[in-house]
């Protein structure tokens, strides 16, 4: 079947990767995204920091102008789907497809009871209103210790705030292991920033805006400003019934579909691997390198590439630029292959410099497409560990 009607349901990052691969791939037909967000597709990826510092606004995040042939409707949430009438169900009506896009990403995850005004950062909306927060207050506590978590922090400091972390574990060990994640660690405390390990997690305290947390324990730790980073929640809420298959966000094949005329990429896709397991990584390149894989299965079936994600995380905090190509959570001692920890700038293999399953580089000048191209051959010549 020749598809004439795409619809791409989102406003990420995923959904104008989509839009931008469909006409690559020449599709001459007509092309509907919907969104909820107020503004047009744009990334989130400067919100912990330059948005949340005041360096940057809207203008600064939103990407590249959808083309004019597209017919974008913004403040337009999807709120079912028909699959065997391929119809997108809103609040202003059914739309038609011969193909859809599910990029609805996911929202932050929240702990607080209903009576609580959460503060978390997703959407630049949360940004703005983080950004407004900070100006007003001396002391930050962030609940989560993650990639967010932490730059939400290093921002804080930056701006001058007294700053403290809480997690359940040691922040961002089980993300970047153990040697990494410390040394991290030890920038950030020494930089001022207070990090405190909670291992049966917290509450938080305080109506309407929460002002502190509890621990396990009984510990309460207080701030002006309370921020929770605690990971996502896949927007799949709307697909209930619709026959789309669901664990923890839409369960796609290697090609990235859900039925040959439906497809999903993004932070809301959860990769079913040959082996069983479902796989769903939230990062910026993921929706990004899975939106141009979904598309191409979408136009060309069977016949289109297997999605193999390249699983390249980065990070940018407390003057620290971390950039990591593999699974996460490296076990081990890391191979030196170039500088050192010690010296400010590392590039490190896990196991070794021959067969690396991971490569993580601390303000290092590889750039990204070689660290990709070490986990499939072309290695450095490790140095003596310093």
């Amino acid at each position: 079947m020749i598809l004439r009607d795409v619809v791409v349901v989102g406003g990420s990052i995923a959904a104008l990767t989509a839009v931008e691969t469909l006409r690559l791939e020449d599709f001459d037909g007509r092309i509907t995204v919907l969104s909820d967000e107020e503004l047009p597709p744009y990334t989130r990826v400067p919100l912990s920091k330059g948005v949340l510092a005041g360096r940057e606004s809207a203008d600064d995040v939103v990407l590249a102008p959808l083309a004019d042939e597209v017919d974008l409707h913004l403040r337009t949430a999807a709120t079912g789907l028909d699959l065997d009438a391929r119809t997108v169900h809103t609040h202003g009506g059914p739309i038609a497809y011969d193909g859809l896009v599910i990029a609805t990403g996911a929202r932050a995850r929240r702990i607080g009871t209903p009576g609580q005004t959460e503060r978390v950062l997703r959407s630049y909306d949360d940004g703005m209103r983080l950004r407004e927060d900070l100006r007003r207050v001396s002391s930050v506590l962030v609940v989560g210790g993650g990639f967010l978590g932490m730059e939400i922090a290093s921002t804080a400091l930056e701006l001058g705030r007294d700053v403290t972390v809480v997690d359940l574990a040691p922040p961002l060990d089980r993300l970047l292991g153990t040697t990494v994640g410390s040394y991290v660690r030890t920038v950030a405390e020494r930089a001022g920033v207070r990090i405190v390990v909670a291992h049966g997690g917290v509450r938080l305290l305080g109506e309407p805006i929460p002002t502190g947390v509890e621990t396990s324990d009984g510990r309460r730790l207080e701030a002006d400003l309370v921020v929770s980073a605690v990971g996502d929640v896949p927007n799949v809420e709307w697909l209930a019934g619709s026959g789309v298959p669901l664990s923890s966000g839409v369960v796609v094949d290697e090609r990235c579909r859900v039925s040959p005329h439906v497809v999903a990429a993004g932070d809301v896709a959860v990769l079913a691997t040959g082996d069983g397991a479902l796989i769903r990584t939230p990062s910026w390149t993921n929706a990004v390198e899975q939106a141009r894989f979904a598309v191409r299965a979408l136009l060309h079936g069977d016949e289109a590439p297997e999605y193999r994600p390249s699983r390249y995380f980065w990070t940018e905090q407390f003057g620290l630029d971390v950039k990591m190509v593999g699974p996460l959570d490296p076990q081990g001692e890391p191979t030196v292959l170039d500088g050192g920890l010690d010296a400010g700038s590392a590039l490190l293999a896990w196991p070794d410099a021959e067969t690396p399953g991971q490569v993580v580089a601390v303000n290092h000048h590889t750039p990204p497409a070689k660290l990709k191209r070490m986990l499939r051959g072309a290695r450095p010549t490790p140095t003596a560990a310093q």
